[in-house]
């Protein structure tokens, strides 16, 4: 029985819940669902999407729409009255603070915005827009499938005319499916929108066509190496992208004109710095720091892990966390605490292995 079950706590399901079951998943709590951790086992599923393509259930995530994208650009950094039909770009909700509220991703699909909201943040998000004078039309019960991985185009050969960021509405086996090239693992891939009710039929067709079925552990080790932000871990509403090392989010143009919720306190933090960075670290030995485990240099606490795991592909533990800002450079030695013993870590540049996008 699951400490879901013990406390009376019904979770969510997805779309795909009877097939994860099918193949054998071993199912967990993530953001109010049950979720596949795993099947075969993580390690497998990571180096299978790192060689080959591997297959996420994704469907927890929000699908919504927008039609004013004028009046939703008041709300993120990004420029999004720029952004073309077709095309998609990260961006974030953030506070008057200039603290992030969600990272997600807004795709021009012509008539409407498409927005792909965090899991556990979406209702959040939702009210916040709303609370804007914006309409958002939400589409929680649609499916969300991820192919991932060096051979995603042979899993998906219909959207091998789309480049990284593109996004288009496709047919695929006579289902309509919203299909942008991104991911969150670092290699090249696709993301597929689609009916609720033709999730399974869909994943199935991607399985026969020769993806791996892979869970939460893979993906959390594979965004890990690609130095991907975990909402919840390495961001939240106290961060300010500066500090998570966004700035690839913050379009100059919108903090030249300042016209979007946070931008004094996002100007004031280009221009000032800030206390501490995000910063990728390497870890000598075999054992990981997880989130919450205390750095320090020469027994003084200068940070805190955010995210770490075993690197399958360094075959290495790794970590992501804020440190103060003048140990940010890499080749800053730290330790991170763990079981109350210090492991030597280096402050290493992002990503700790390269993309593979398909430009």
């Amino acid at each position: 029985m699951s400490a879901a079950d013990l406390l009376g706590v019904v979770l969510q399901k997805t779309p795909l819940d009877a097939l994860h079951r099918r193949l054998g998943a071993r199912m967990v709590e993530f953001a109010g669902y049950e979720m596949p951790l795993q099947y075969a086992g993580i390690m497998a599923e990571h180096n299978a999407c790192r060689a080959s393509a591997a297959l996420f259930d994704v469907s927890h995530m929000g699908q919504v729409e927008i039609a004013d994208a004028a009046r939703f650009e008041r709300l993120v950094p990004g420029d999004i009255l720029g952004l073309k039909p077709g095309r998609q770009r990260y961006t974030l909700l953030l506070n008057e603070a200039g603290g992030i509220i969600d990272d997600l991703m807004v795709a021009n699909l012509g008539p409407h915005l498409q927005l792909v909201l965090n899991a556990g943040r979406k209702e959040i998000d939702v009210a916040h827009i709303r609370g804007h004078g914006l309409n958002v039309v939400t589409h929680f019960d649609r499916a969300l499938l991820a192919v991932q991985g060096p051979k995603a185009v042979d899993v998906l050969p219909e959207g091998a005319g789309l480049k990284f960021m593109d996004a288009a509405e496709l047919q695929i086996a006579g289902i309509p499916c919203v299909v942008t090239r991104s991911g969150y693992t670092g290699e090249d891939g696709f993301e597929i929108g689609c009916p609720g009710t033709s999730g399974e039929a869909l994943a199935e067709l991607l399985l026969a066509r020769g993806a791996v079925p892979a869970g939460l552990g893979a993906r959390d080790s594979l965004r890990l190496e690609a130095g991907l932000c975990l909402y919840g871990n390495d961001i939240g509403e106290q961060t300010s992208p500066v500090a998570a090392g966004l700035n690839f989010a913050l379009s100059k143009k919108r903090l030249a004109a300042g016209h979007f919720i946070g931008s004094a306190a996002v100007n004031a933090a280009l221009a000032e710095g800030t206390p501490q960075k995000l910063v990728g670290i390497r870890l000598d030995g075999r054992a990981p720091a997880r989130a919450h485990a205390e750095i320090r240099v020469g027994g003084e606490l200068v940070g805190e892990v955010t995210s770490g795991c075993f690197a399958p592909s360094l075959n290495a533990p790794i970590a992501l966390g804020y440190v103060r800002a003048d140990l940010a450079e890499p080749g800053a030695l730290l330790d991170l605490i763990v079981r109350d013993k210090p492991l030597p870590g280096v402050v290493t540049a992002l990503p700790f292995i390269p993309h593979n996008y398909v430009r």
